[in-house]
């Protein structure tokens, strides 16, 4: 009975210790991690987005809470005035969820640019979304007052060929940062106060 009651409080021990070794790891690298993900999986469609803007539109940015959700914005400077904001947003596509960045101008509500920052597609299909300039090209100049859909849903967006799920995934992800920033816009103007110069 001794020897049961030894190998428990020493699995005990072990395990708390690893639980924290663990947490600790996690806490030092969580940073580190944000930065990468920035630079490398949101920063080239952020950049694509913003191109043009006389800011650094990855180190310009701020957090606000929607709801329950922390979401991140990042800013557009052009022509010394902070007009622009970017989220990113997912929609639920063939392989799994899109991530998608969308910017949008906040003088007229308008999408100004997207890009997809992650995705599980198929190659050669729905990963078009990601590589196909042209699909891109068409939510720039859409309204984000209304929802944003394929043209076979009733909508303006093109559906790229033979990947219509990943198409509305992408329409969806715009549709809800849509959402987001309808529901925030009076937040997001007075936080862009602040970038103007």
């Amino acid at each position: 009975m001794r020897e049961m009651i030894r190998m428990v409080l020493v699995l005990t021990i072990l395990s708390a210790f690893s639980g924290g070794l663990l947490a600790a790891i996690r806490d030092n690298t969580k940073e580190k991690i944000e930065n990468q993900q920035l630079q490398f999986v949101k920063g080239p469609a952020i950049n694509a987005i913003f191109e043009g803007a006389s800011n650094n539109p990855i180190a310009d940015r701020f957090k606000l809470t929607d709801g329950e959700i922390e979401r991140s914005f990042f800013v557009g400077v052009f022509d010394g005035e902070a007009r622009s904001v970017a989220l990113e947003s997912y929609g639920k596509g063939y392989g799994g969820d899109v991530g998608l960045m969308v910017g949008i101008n906040l003088k007229d509500d308008t999408i100004i640019g997207v890009g997809v920052t992650t995705h599980a597609e198929t190659p050669g299909m729905g990963a078009k979304a990601k590589s196909d300039p042209d699909f891109a090209a068409q939510f720039k100049g859409v309204s984000v007052k209304e929802p944003i859909k394929v043209t076979n849903d009733g909508g303006a967006i093109g559906a790229i060929s033979g990947a219509t799920i990943t198409s509305r995934a992408v329409c969806s992800a715009a549709t809800d940062v849509a959402d987001v920033y309808k529901r925030l816009k009076p937040q997001l103007e007075e936080k862009l106060k602040a970038f103007n110069k």
